[in-house]
């Protein structure tokens, strides 16, 4: 992966006014897609539920006959979002993401939801005026299951985050026939993303979820954290309470969609 170079050019997150194009990039080859650019610093859209931009998902056609499943097996009890914030959550930076990253990735993911498997991707983000803007999306090498994905290879992408100056801002994956909801392994999965970045992100789009279809969530702190750190079992299984009362997990905060911010997608499963 060291010598394998992404010669990336575009614009991330600058202030001028210029017709250009987003960028699908894979380890062979570039794509492009026709896009318009504009100021992004005063564009942001609070998210909201339903999202308009999740609403192309309603067409459960396009998934085959994968099937919402009630199965609780994989739920955690004790993890159940909240929709406020954080005692913490307040200190936080805001975050940008696409309005088209979700319908990207869902794109790139639709093999595999056809066939009940889980997808799952990396965000990389870059920092400005107090801002982190979501402006990559990984697509690892991974192996995964109706349960759950694991990337593999991690070294490719710490080799494109840091290539391009990103933070890893969080992930995101799908839950093919499950709801949407972060299931115990999702949470450590999440627990070695905030640990580093406490804005980072877990998205979660549930195409058959008939309630949500699609979720941004985050540990909460000192709660959720706190849990986390303190467990060292592995696969699915429950999580103690918190000591504090709180959900260990939560909707987001101060994470705004925007419909004019540029991104590129990485994917290096065809790189093999």
């Amino acid at each position: 992966m060291s010598s394998r170079r992404y010669d990336i050019n575009a614009w991330r997150c600058g202030t001028r006014s210029t017709p250009s194009e987003s960028m699908y990039l894979d380890a062979q080859q570039v794509v492009h897609y026709q896009a318009t650019d504009r100021d992004v610093s005063p564009c942001a859209v609070k998210h909201h539920f339903p999202s308009p931009i999740v609403s192309w998902i309603e067409d459960l056609s396009s998934f085959g006959s994968v099937s919402f499943s009630t199965d609780s097996e994989y739920v955690d009890e004790q993890a159940r979002a909240s929709v406020g914030q954080s005692s913490t959550s307040s200190n936080l930076h805001d975050m940008q993401i696409s309005v088209r990253l979700t319908e990207e990735f869902m794109e790139l993911a639709k093999e595999n939801t056809s066939n009940n498997l889980e997808t799952c991707g990396i965000l990389g983000a870059s920092f400005r005026d107090g801002t982190y803007f979501v402006t990559m999306l990984i697509i690892p090498k991974q192996e995964g299951t109706a349960h759950s994905c694991q990337a593999v290879n991690e070294e490719e992408i710490h080799a494109v985050l840091s290539e391009q100056s990103l933070y890893p801002a969080g992930w995101i994956h799908t839950h093919p026939s499950q709801t949407c909801f972060l299931s115990s392994i999702d949470l450590h999965t999440q627990y070695s993303y905030q640990v580093m970045l406490p804005e980072a992100v877990a998205i979660v789009v549930a195409p058959t979820d008939p309630t949500r279809s699609y979720g941004i969530f985050r540990l909460t702190d000192p709660g959720g954290m706190d849990v986390l750190r303190g467990c060292d079992e592995s696969g699915f299984h429950t999580h103690r309470e918190t000591t504090d009362g709180s959900p260990i997990y939560e909707t987001c905060s101060k994470v705004h969609f925007n419909p004019n911010l540029r991104f590129e997608i990485v994917d290096l499963r065809s790189g093999a």
